[in-house]
């Protein structure tokens, strides 16, 4: 099970390394009345952080008891 595990989180970082090495133009983003412009390579990693940051907070708040034993 620990291989499978490994294999999907390599197999999933390649494609992920591939997908930032093919979007390396600028992209600008409004939010509200600001303005930022950076390299796509820089954006999806941000944007998937801020993403994931997210939802940990959220499934903290909601105190999920889904993996929890009793």
């Amino acid at each position: 099970m620990d291989k499978l595990k490994l294999s999907i989180v390599g197999i999933l970082s390649i494609l992920f390394v591939i997908l930032l090495l093919q979007n390396t133009e600028v992209v600008s983003l409004k939010l509200f009345f600001w303005e930022i412009s950076m390299s796509r390579i820089l954006f999806f990693p941000v944007l998937l952080l801020t993403g994931f940051v997210i939802g940990f907070v959220v499934a903290k708040i909601t105190g999920s008891d889904e993996g929890k034993e009793n």
